[in-house]
């Protein structure tokens, strides 16, 4: 393999690639605030009754598919992914029930990342993920090695631009380089003894800078620092996600990750970069959870009250994110009934104090959840 001292080629070409540095001082606030806000989420969950938390546990794993695949340019089914998921840890679910059986492995990968997360990693597993991603052994219309390292003499490079204009924003080492490399990268997976959090960070990069497999290796890279997270959480369990954090952010993510495949060896913006995006992922979870909790409330409170299933209905769409603003022809839409119906269902529910007048009066009178 080729390595240089200076500063013109790729990481792993330099002569002491992998000896990974960062400034520990410019992490500690970041890191600080990540354990804490891990800390609070941890807790709001403990405060969660059984259905709550798997409702959550179900909204952040079908979250973090769909987010992770986006990435990639390949669209999930929301309903196949969370009736997947739902299937595979035993939750109820009222959602649609589609199967679909490439959704099944990219669940199973999942599951078996977050639930086996203090299991060695080996080859083998990798192995089995990458099967997963590519039951039929192709990549669109193109064969590729499948449950194996790549193979062949052609550089791997990643590419973008029309055909004739292409530009190559990176290059990874040769396909004769990747098993040492990557039993350099599981051995140091399984020994190493850092935070999870930075670990996860490390992983994520060497693993997509190696680019050990054909195709697949952005997904599985963050499937791997998925598995180093899931060390910190209680029973293993995933209450946020971090791709889908990653996929609101796409352009900069891949930004970061270029600018530092061409940098040194000092990592410290990455883990920066990769640190500010799992607290805002923990950050998002927190509020959600916390709406949850106040729903859960609500529900205590209005426990005896008669009400019927159409009120029932909007009100649920109220708490899980209703778009826009509650008016009397929207109720009466979204429960196919008329305007008439549509009102007194709103009166009734104010009487009752459910449910309060914003104010606003005439043609922009609209609802909203009591305070």
């Amino acid at each position: 393999m080729r390595r240089t001292q200076g500063h013109s080629g790729y990481i792993w070409q330099r002569k002491d690639w992998s000896d990974f540095r960062w400034d520990a001082e410019a992490l500690l606030e970041p890191m600080s605030r990540l354990s804490q806000l891990h800390g609070l989420l941890n807790g709001r969950m403990s405060m969660l009754g059984f259905n709550e938390k798997c409702s959550s546990l179900l909204s952040a794993m079908t979250e973090e598919l769909i987010g992770s695949s986006e990435i990639e340019g390949v669209l999930l089914n929301p309903n196949s992914v969370r009736s997947s998921i739902a299937r595979r840890l035993g939750i109820d679910d009222d959602g649609l029930l589609v199967e679909d059986h490439y959704v099944e492995g990219l669940v199973d990968v999942m599951l078996d990342a977050v639930r086996k997360c203090k299991e060695p990693l080996t080859d083998e597993r990798l192995f089995g993920w990458h099967a997963a991603l590519f039951p039929l052994g192709r990549s669109g219309m193109h064969r590729i090695t499948v449950a194996d390292w790549r193979k062949g003499e052609e550089p791997m490079q990643v590419v973008s631009g029309a055909f004739g204009h292409e530009k190559v924003h990176y290059e990874a080492p040769a396909s004769a380089d990747v098993p040492a490399e990557m039993e350099r990268l599981i051995r140091w997976c399984n020994n190493a003894n850092l935070s999870p959090f930075i670990m996860a960070a490390v992983a994520h990069l060497w693993f997509v800078t190696v680019h050990p497999f054909d195709d697949g290796n952005g997904r599985i890279s963050r499937t791997l620092a998925d598995m180093l997270l899931a060390r910190l959480d209680v029973d293993s369990a995933r209450y946020y996600s971090m791709s889908a954090e990653i996929n609101r952010n796409k352009k900069a993510y891949y930004e970061i990750l270029e600018r530092t495949q061409k940098g040194d060896l000092d990592i410290t913006e990455w883990l920066q970069w990769f640190f500010d995006c799992l607290e805002k992922a923990i950050t998002r979870a927190s509020s959600i959870i916390e709406r949850t909790l106040e729903k859960s409330a609500y529900w205590d409170k209005f426990h005896d009250v008669d009400i019927n299933e159409r009120q029932r209905k909007v009100i649920n769409r109220l708490w899980d994110g209703f778009e826009g603003k509650l008016t009397s022809s929207k109720w009466a839409k979204m429960c196919s009934c008329s305007q008439d119906t549509a009102l007194r269902d709103i009166n009734d529910l104010i009487s009752k104090g459910m449910l309060r007048n914003s104010g606003e009066g005439g043609r922009s009178a609209n609802y909203l959840l009591p305070e």
